[in-house]
């Protein structure tokens, strides 16, 4: 008989908000990498805007919080919600709630369903 691998729970072990946002990657094997993202509040700096390599699958698993595309205007996103941001699709957080948790799955030729 084996073991049982072993059982985490995505809440457990939360940062310290002092520290801001926190990523933690939970899995990770050859093009892909799965992250959970604490936010208390942070949105990103003026002027920043993510430009990644590779897509990124995130879904909001607790509070509220809102995105903005280059090319769009600020979608609010609630617990529950997820979307596949393309490769190279530039955005930006414009604010979390002091709760927000998310999971994030980065990885090449990822596909929504």
């Amino acid at each position: 008989m084996g073991m049982n691998p072993p059982i985490k729970n995505l809440f457990a072990d939360m940062p310290d908000p002092a520290g801001g946002e926190q990523m933690q990657i939970l899995a990770q094997s050859g093009h892909v990498r799965v992250e959970r993202i604490v936010s208390y509040g942070q949105a990103s700096p003026p002027g920043f805007w993510y430009d990644q390599e590779t897509e990124e699958w995130v879904v909001l698993i607790q509070g509220t919080a809102s995105l903005q595309f280059a090319d769009g205007d600020p979608i609010r996103l609630v617990a529950g919600d997820h979307l596949l941001i393309p490769v190279h699709s530039r955005h930006r957080v414009t604010w979390t709630s002091n709760d927000a948790v998310w999971l994030a799955v980065h990885g090449s030729e990822l596909s929504a369903r």
